[in-house]
């Protein structure tokens, strides 16, 4: 039933899908769909949470902590690109259709906040790795930056199926590692003084 519901969200919306066209793909009765899991809104909450879950732990399995920094944020980016390209429908709920929506955004926003935690926590790792520190705002705001950045290649890639994940996380490593690789190093960008 979550498949069909998550085909459904997907392809017409929260407001546009109705729980007929779900029981049908699911091959059960509307009030079957009713019985198990509950009014379309608790529906939709469900596949928010199978699919933020499915993602989060494909995230901290993909990024093995004992290897090299660059090896855990390339299977990192790997894995999301991935999971985003075998789950576009799944991708769809998630960032298009519960973003801006209350109250599924605080359910998005938790899951975000989950994804954050995970990279902050390895890029921490990482950093410690190379006998480095780094003030617990600046490991947030990196973590930021690679989500933010993540998420948006991640939606053009739901767009484009011909596009292979792992041609995707090089892109962003490419983008990434070079300015992380300094960061590592002790190397940091200040503005011009006037």
């Amino acid at each position: 039933m979550l498949d069909a519901a998550v085909l459904v969200f997907s392809r017409r919306g929260f407001h546009h899908a109705n729980m007929d066209e779900i029981a049908e793909l699911s091959g059960v009765s509307k009030p079957m769909v009713y019985a198990y899991l509950g009014t379309k809104e608790e529906l939709f909450i469900a596949c928010l949470r199978r699919e933020s879950a499915r993602l989060v732990s494909g995230l901290a399995a993909a990024a093995d902590p004992t290897l090299p920094p660059d090896q855990q944020l390339w299977r990192g980016l790997k894995g999301f690109f991935e999971f985003v390209g075998a789950h576009r429908d799944g991708w769809s709920v998630l960032y298009r259709q519960a973003r801006t929506q209350q109250p599924f955004s605080a359910e998005i926003s938790r899951m975000r906040e989950a994804v954050v935690e995970v990279i902050t926590d390895r890029l921490d790792g990482a950093l410690r790795q190379e006998g480095r520190q780094v003030k617990p705002d600046d490991l947030t705001a990196m973590a930021l930056t690679l989500v933010g950045a993540s998420e948006s290649l991640a939606d053009w890639l739901a767009d484009h199926p011909d596009e292979d994940p792992g041609r995707t996380a090089t892109r962003l490593m490419n983008a990434v590692w070079l300015g992380a690789d300094q960061l590592m190093r002790g190397s940091t960008w200040r503005p011009p003084t006037p």
